[in-house]
């Protein structure tokens, strides 16, 4: 008798450390879930960490994708989603004009017309020479599909830099981006004013106006 009642002594406590310990783990649990919703509700993320989009048309209007760009601690995060373009490497950038009009005037040159010239040169073309504008960014590559993804980080600029009077675009071009790296021995001179401007990468092909 006197071993029964110890042993079942024993269990009642096992069972009691157990019951403690999975309300411990529950109480770990709950904490964050708890945390997060206080969050969620506070109402104070800034509009920034919100982000910012561009929906990507062709020069008959239908869309052929979306990018989203967002803060990060590192810079500027830049995803692209396309889809319905042709296959291979793409020129991918930011354009310094909000403005994507297919059949337009280049707001430099006025002798110039074409789809969406209206989004004007690359971000920052008035600082330095491709590929170190503000706005160039990695090549977009499309596959067989016509589908094709891309996500990058910049440093180059800022939401607030994409969101100024006159706006911005992403542009996909026609062509490969070259980044104006032309070897010498095939230009002794070095790259033309175009290659240093555009990196060749051709027509623009789609077009989005960068929107909170």
């Amino acid at each position: 008798m006197r071993r029964r009642a110890a042993t079942s002594f024993l269990s009642a406590c096992a069972i009691t450390l157990v019951a403690a310990g999975c309300a411990s783990v529950e109480a770990e649990r709950a904490e964050p879930a708890g945390q997060d919703v206080a969050e969620a509700g506070s109402g104070s993320t800034p509009a920034d960490a919100r982000g910012l989009t561009a929906r990507l048309v062709d020069a008959e209007g239908a869309e052929v994708g979306t990018v989203t760009l967002s803060e990060t601690g590192r810079g500027t995060r830049v995803s692209v989603k396309v889809a319905g373009l042709p296959p291979g490497f793409h020129g991918f950038h930011v354009h310094a004009v909000g403005l994507c009009e297919p059949d337009s005037v280049s707001p430099t040159d006025p002798s110039m017309t074409g789809d969406f010239l209206s989004a004007g040169g690359h971000l920052g073309a008035a600082e330095a020479d491709h590929p170190h504008h503000a706005g160039d960014l990695p090549s977009l590559y499309i596959g067989q599909s016509g589908a094709g993804k891309l996500r990058t980080v910049t440093d180059a600029f800022t939401l607030a830099d994409l969101t100024d009077d006159d706006g911005s675009a992403v542009m996909v071009h026609a062509g490969p981006d070259n980044f104006a790296n032309i070897p010498e021995r095939y230009a002794p001179e070095g790259p033309d004013q175009m290659t240093r401007a555009t990196g060749d990468s051709g027509g623009r092909i789609a077009c989005g106006p960068v929107e909170g």
